[in-house]
C-alpha cells in the first residue's frame, strides 16, 4: 500500500511540475500591462484595430506604425495615433499613445506575441484627459539636461516641445540646437520622480531614440515644474537602486529553440555604448542557426523577485531603459535558471 501511494504521489508531482515552472518563470510574458483595446485615428474619427494589432504582434516584438499597418486612414489629412488601452498591475486602466510613423514596442505588454488579450472590458474612452491624471507613464519628469558631466545645458522646455510633437524621437545636437561640449559624446539625462516618490535618472546617448511612453503626461508637457536635486551623475544618482530600470539582468541568449549561444558579455559591451540598438547576427558576431530567424532573450529578475524573459526578434530594437544598471553593465553575475524556454511558453 505504501508503494502504491508513493507512485501516485510522484506521478501527480510530475504532472504539475511543467505548469508550475512556467508560471514561476514569467507569468505568461515579461510585460506588466494587459491590453484591453487598441484604437487608431484621431479624437473625432478612430477605428478599433485590436484584432489587427494581434496579427502584427504575433510577427514581431516592435514595428513601425501607420495607415498601411492597419489598412485604413480613418481621418484623411490628419495625423493619426495608435492608442493602446491596458490594465496595469494596480488594476487601473492606462493609455499608451504612439504617433503615426513611430515605433511600437510590445515588450511592456503581457502575452504580446500570443495575442490572448483584448477580451476584457474597456471603458471606451478615447480622451487621455480622463485617464490617470493625463497619461500612461508612471514617472513624472522634473528636469532634462543635455551634454557631458563637465558641460551640460537645461533642455527641459525644448523637450516639452518635442514631446508634444511625437511620442518617440531620435536625439542629438540638432534636436536641441546646441552642442554644449564640442568633440565629446553627449547624453540626455531625464530626471523624474517615480511612483514611490524617489528621483530616477534616465540616460540616452547622443543618436539614440527617446521614447516618452514611460513618462506621465509626456505629450501634454505639464511637467518640469517641480523641484529637482540638481545632480548630473547617474551612477551616484540611484545608488542602492543602481539605475532607472526595475529589472536586473541575469543572462542573455541569442538564437533559436534548438541552437542558441550566451551573449551576456557582448550585451554588456553594447549597453555601455548606447541605451538602444538594432539587433541581429552582425550585432553579436555569430549566426547560431543558419537560415532561421533568431531571437535575443534577456532573462531578468523583477522587483517581485521572480524571473522574467524579454524577447527581441532578429532585426528589432533593444531598449535598455527598463533594465537596472544597463549602461554600467553591473549585471549578469547572479544565478539564472538556465532555461531557454520555448516561444509557446513565454512569448
Amino acid at each position: 500500500m505504501l508503494d502504491i501511494r508513493l507512485v501516485i504521489s510522484l506521478l501527480l508531482t510530475m504532472a504539475f511540475l511543467p505548469t508550475t515552472l512556467a508560471g514561476q518563470y514569467s507569468s505568461n510574458d515579461a510585460g506588466q500591462y494587459v491590453i484591453l483595446s487598441a484604437q487608431y485615428g484621431t479624437a473625432r474619427q478612430h477605428v478599433d484595430v485590436t484584432n489587427r494589432l494581434k496579427e502584427v504582434a504575433r510577427q514581431d516584438r516592435a514595428f513601425r506604425m501607420g495607415n498601411s499597418t492597419f489598412g485604413i486612414d480613418p481621418d484623411h489629412g490628419q495625423v493619426k495615433v495608435l492608442r493602446i488601452y491596458a490594465r496595469g498591475p494596480d488594476g487601473r486602466e492606462r493609455m499608451f499613445e504612439y504617433r503615426e510613423g513611430s515605433t511600437v514596442d510590445g515588450s511592456q505588454f503581457r502575452s504580446w506575441n500570443r495575442g490572448d488579450w483584448g477580451n476584457e472590458r474597456w471603458s471606451g474612452r478615447w480622451d487621455p484627459d480622463d485617464y490617470n491624471g493625463g497619461d500612461s507613464g508612471q514617472y513624472v519628469i522634473l528636469s532634462a539636461q543635455y551634454g557631458t558631466a563637465r558641460r551640460h545645458v537645461d533642455v527641459t522646455n525644448r523637450l516639452k516641445e518635442l514631446a508634444r510633437q511625437d511620442r518617440a524621437f531620435r536625439m542629438g545636437n540638432s534636436t536641441f540646437g546646441v552642442d554644449p561640449d564640442y568633440g565629446q559624446l553627449k547624453v540626455l539625462h531625464i530626471y523624474a520622480r517615480g511612483p514611490e516618490g524617489r528621483e530616477r535618472m534616465f540616460e540616452y546617448t547622443e543618436g539614440s531614440t527617446v521614447d516618452g511612453s514611460q513618462f506621465r503626461s509626456w505629450g501634454r508637457g505639464d511637467w518640469g515644474n517641480e523641484g529637482w536635486s540638481g545632480r548630473w551623475e547617474g551612477n551616484d544618482y540611484n545608488r542602492g537602486n543602481g539605475d532607472s530600470g526595475q529589472y536586473v539582468i541575469l543572462g542573455a541568449q541569442y538564437g533559436t529553440d534548438r541552437r542558441h549561444v550566451d551573449v551576456t558579455s557582448r550585451l554588456k559591451e553594447l549597453a555601455r555604448q548606447d541605451r538602444a540598438f538594432r539587433m541581429g547576427n552582425s550585432t553579436f558576431g555569430i549566426d547560431p542557426d543558419h537560415g532561421r530567424i533568431k531571437a535575443l532573450r534577456i532573462y531578468a529578475r523583477g522587483p517581485d523577485g521572480r524571473e522574467r524573459m524579454f524577447e527581441y526578434r532578429e532585426g528589432s530594437t533593444v531598449d535598455g531603459s527598463q533594465f537596472r544598471s544597463w549602461g554600467s553593465g553591473e549585471w549578469g553575475n547572479e544565478r539564472w535558471s538556465g532555461r531557454w524556454e520555448s516561444r509557446e511558453r513565454d512569448r
